[in-house]
């Protein structure tokens, strides 16, 4: 072989051995996302209100909640603040359904842990990466995952739980809800990503929209968690008498929660219900379970009426859901109730003073 051609295919065998192993590790690369990427198999379009009953329900509550949810797969739940009382829930089946993942919801309570035990103020700022630090207020509404990894890892599984379970996961939110299930609370930190990632995503954690009801109204009402209540029958019923489960704890750190929930709306994650002229706080979540992508939105308001309602809008479905949509869906609830005006007091009993059960 002549010396010319000799130097030219050492040249390119210099630069295969080069290349190659970049190549390979991109393919790899490659790889590892395709296995990542997943294949959503629920529908993200139904007809979610087909089998519900309206009896017992406010028709015109209702009729607001469903226009909002439109054929989107998911249920919208609209219940009074300050008393526990359901108005209405579209689309039952998954609303009283087992549970699902809570995703980023669970970032509320992991928060309130962190700051009972100390771990944080408001103030406070962590460092999440390299070029990122947050407090508390930027990381509930930017729903960053490392700020909250950090904290449940600091705090361990069994703060974590507690402080979880006393807000009302893994418990019934309702009194004589047929039908209702508890969801489920592990005993151990989850296999998947342990209790960073239980903190962050909810990992093998199941919550109905009812408890993120029973929470919001808490909330909302400064803290008294009431049994949820919810009429199935069009008869007139006895002056409502609000029950009580238990009063949390949390006053005192209610300001710096709202503060988080309130620049999501304004924002963060649930800045797409920004525009509302009634004032909102909510907290997103986004994640996968099962083939589907839930999207969530756990939120109250006040709308034009002084009323404070709880709205909490769960999607379930392809790709395009998010706990995004999920608050974009909430504030056309809020909108359409505040415009018509539906929560004024006319023909409705006013609830008895809270007694507990």
């Amino acid at each position: 072989m002549h010396r010319s051609q000799l130097r030219w295919w050492s040249a390119l065998l210099g630069l295969l051995l080069i290349l190659l192993p970049g190549l390979e590790v991109s393919l790899q690369a490659q790889e590892r996302r395709a296995r990542r990427r997943v294949r959503y198999t629920v529908p993200s379009y139904a007809e979610p209100a087909a089998k519900d009953s309206e009896a017992g329900e406010d028709r015109a509550v209702r009729a607001v909640a469903a226009e909002a949810l439109g054929k989107l797969n998911g249920s919208v739940i609209v219940v009074e603040a300050g008393s526990g009382r359901v108005l209405t829930i579209v689309n039952q089946p998954l609303a009283l359904s087992a549970g699902f993942k809570p995703c980023s919801t669970i970032k509320l309570a992991v928060g309130l842990g962190a700051l009972e035990e100390g771990l944080i103020t408001g103030d406070t700022v962590l460092r999440v990466s390299r070029y990122k630090s947050l407090n508390l207020t930027e990381a509930l509404a930017y729903s960053d995952n490392p700020f909250f990894e950090i904290l449940g890892q600091r705090m361990g599984f069994q703060k974590v739980s507690s402080y979880a379970r006393l807000l009302g996961f893994g418990e019934l939110a309702g009194y004589l809800i047929e039908d209702e299930y508890p969801g489920s609370f592990p005993t151990e930190p989850p296999v998947n990503g342990g209790v960073a990632r239980m903190s962050s995503y909810g990992e093998e954690i199941k919550v109905t929209p009812l408890q993120l009801a029973a929470l919001m109204a808490a909330f909302a009402n400064g803290g008294t968690l009431y049994y949820l209540q919810y009429p199935r029958t069009d008869e007139i019923p006895n002056p409502f008498r609000p029950r009580v489960k238990r009063y949390l704890p949390i006053q005192r750190w209610l300001p710096e929660l709202r503060a988080g929930m309130e620049a999501a709306v304004l924002y963060g994650t649930a800045r797409v219900s920004a525009d509302a002229e009634e004032h909102i706080l909510g907290k997103t979540g986004t994640c996968g379970e099962e083939r589907a992508k839930l999207g969530w939105f756990a939120s109250y308001g006040e709308l034009s009426t002084g009323e404070r309602l709880v709205v909490v809008v769960l999607l379930r479905g392809g790709s395009q859901l998010s706990g995004g949509k999920a608050a974009a869906v909430a504030g056309q609830v809020y909108r359409g109730l505040s415009q018509t005006h539906l929560l004024a007091n006319e023909g409705r009993d006013t609830p008895a003073a809270a007694a507990s059960e």
